[in-house]
C-alpha cells in the first residue's frame, strides 16, 4: 500500500468546513429558497380560501392556522390526513404543495451532499 492510501484512513472531515459551505450554498440559493416560500404561503392561502380543507374529525371549516399547518404537513409530504381539501381546486393545490415539498427537500438534500463534497475535498479525501 502506498503512503497516501494508509493515511487517508485518518483524515477526517471538520464537521464545521461542512456546515459552513452547506451555510454559503443556502446563502448562493437564497433567491430560490424565497420564491419557494413565496409560492407555500400563495398556495396556503389559496387553500384557505378555495380549497374547502375542513377538519376530518369534525367536518367543519379548518382555520387558519390548522390550513397553514395541512399544507406545511402536505409539502413535508407526511400527510397525517386530520385535515383534508374537499374541493377538486383544494386537490390540485394539495397536490402542487407536495411537488413543491419535494423540490425543497431535492435542494436541500444536494446542497448538504455538496457541501460534504467540499468538506472532503478540503480534508483532502477527493482527489480533483
Amino acid at each position: 500500500m502506498d503512503n497516501a492510501v494508509k493515511g487517508a484512513d485518518r483524515i477526517r472531515i471538520h464537521p464545521h468546513h461542512a456546515i459552513a459551505e452547506f451555510a454559503k450554498v443556502l446563502w448562493h440559493l437564497r433567491a430560490i429558497l424565497a420564491v419557494l416560500l413565496a409560492l407555500f404561503l400563495v398556495l396556503s392561502v389559496a387553500m384557505y380560501y378555495v380549497g374547502g380543507a375542513v377538519d376530518a374529525a369534525t367536518h367543519a371549516q379548518s382555520s387558519l392556522g390548522h390550513t397553514f399547518y395541512f399544507c406545511a404537513v402536505t409539502a413535508l409530504t407526511i400527510g397525517y390526513g386530520d385535515v383534508v381539501p374537499t374541493s377538486t381546486l383544494g386537490r390540485i393545490i394539495a397536490i402542487l404543495l407536495g411537488v413543491q415539498g419535494m423540490l425543497i427537500t431535492g435542494v436541500t438534500t444536494a446542497s448538504a451532499v455538496y457541501a460534504i463534497q467540499v468538506a472532503a475535498h478540503r480534508a483532502g479525501l477527493l482527489q480533483g
